[in-house]
């Protein structure tokens, strides 16, 4: 493909900018498209495993990054019940020294905040707010740009409205799980949310993340249990019943849990929605990458690295191969095999966090066998991709 060639990526989320950067280190002018009119705060806490982190450095953002985020010295699991800690993976700068990378959680907007900046620093990025994408992709983007684009990428989410141009695209599918998300202040904290780790809760049926948040010098906290869909949303509003169904999945949990969970006001919920299996583009002229074209459940924390593993994967594709098509496959090859042992991860971590009875009791022997390190060296696939 030459670098001369337009390039339309619709989505100004965080696999929209990311990709824009990304094809702007290779020589590409892009114009990136969203229907929002401003780029407001969506979701709260995200957490960035060094397999991110990498391509965001490798993008110049280390420094704004380090001014933001923390870098949790582990990732923790502990019983719910019983606050008992099951297993300890070490991060903060022994991820760094194992993985080349660091580990860190920050705001999502504050990860938005600095791409945005990045975009707008950047001469071969445009974005355009306010163009919303209809049934004709390309004639709206012709139309607003005043010239075709040779290639569409779809970096608008898991309801993306690109996909319709791609033949056979997995279906959006409900996962049966809801995550109820809110934050809580440093002041209401108790003992044990540590600031310096990112814990999960383990419970049958429940499971519950929490980490710091510089941002707003508190905690950010992601309660995931069985739930019902909601329609195409990715945040619903809280109800009566839906409440009744949060507070009984927690009934049976540690007191300290039960009371962070009444501090938290009216939290959001949710609904996890995959995108299954199918196909990632047209074979000509369309790509969707990120939630787009894969959207997982969050089971591994991986959706947000996926994205960003996926814009700087693309961009040396395009880089690289003469042709449209070729460049496709080629994405397609790299990206496959990584994708469904990602989900294949995150299907396993669904399984072993909600566990009941003796599947719970076998997890937790098993844990209580492995040192951090042996803990560390399962995750060297995933963290250590592309050092």
């Amino acid at each position: 493909m030459q670098k001369a060639d337009p390039v339309a990526i619709v989505g100004a989320g965080i696999a929209g900018m990311t990709a824009a950067l990304c094809l702007a280190r290779q020589g590409f002018r892009t114009d990136i498209f969203e229907q929002a009119d401003a780029l407001e705060e969506a979701g709260a806490g995200l957490q960035l495993s060094p397999n991110a982190s990498r391509i965001l450095i490798e993008l110049g953002l280390l420094p704004a990054l380090e001014r933001v985020w923390n870098e949790p010295e582990a990732i923790s699991l502990a019983d719910g019940r019983s606050l008992r800690p099951l297993a300890n993976v070490p991060a903060g700068a022994r991820a760094r020294e194992r993985w080349g990378a660091p580990y860190g959680v920050l705001h999502r907007a504050s990860l938005q905040t600095i791409l945005l900046d990045a975009v707008r620093s950047e001469p071969l990025c445009r974005l355009h707010l306010g163009t919303r994408i209809a049934d004709d992709p390309r004639a709206v983007i012709t139309e607003a740009n005043k010239r075709s684009p040779a290639v569409i990428i779809g970096a608008d989410g898991i309801w993306s409205r690109i996909r319709s141009s791609v033949p056979g695209a997995g279906p959006v599918r409900f996962s049966g799980n809801v995550a109820w998300r809110f934050t809580l202040s440093r002041t209401r904290a108790p003992a044990c949310l540590s600031p310096d780790r990112v814990t999960a809760f383990l419970a049958p049926k429940a499971h519950l993340v929490a980490y710091p948040l510089r941002k707003i010098d508190g905690f950010n906290l992601v309660a995931i249990v069985a739930g019902k869909a909601s329609g195409e949303t990715w945040t619903g509003h809280e109800s009566g019943d839906r409440r009744r169904e949060f507070e009984a999945a927690f009934r049976d949990w540690h007191t300290d849990l039960r009371a962070l969970l009444g501090h938290a006001g009216s939290p959001t919920y949710w609904p996890l929605c995959t995108v299954e299996d199918g196909a990632w583009h047209n074979g000509r002229d369309t790509i969707l990458i990120g939630d787009s074209a894969h959207a997982m459940t969050p089971f591994a924390a991986q959706g947000a690295a996926m994205a960003i593993e996926d814009a700087r994967e693309l961009a040396r594709c395009m880089a690289d191969t003469p042709d449209l098509p070729s460049v496709f496959a080629r994405y397609e090859d790299a990206r496959r095999t990584r994708i469904g042992r990602v989900r294949k991860r995150a299907a396993f971590n669904s399984f072993a966090y909600h566990a009941a009875g003796p599947v719970r009791i076998a997890r937790d022997f098993v844990l209580s066998f492995r040192k951090p390190e042996a803990l560390a060296a399962d995750f060297d696939w995933l963290y250590g991709y592309g050092a």
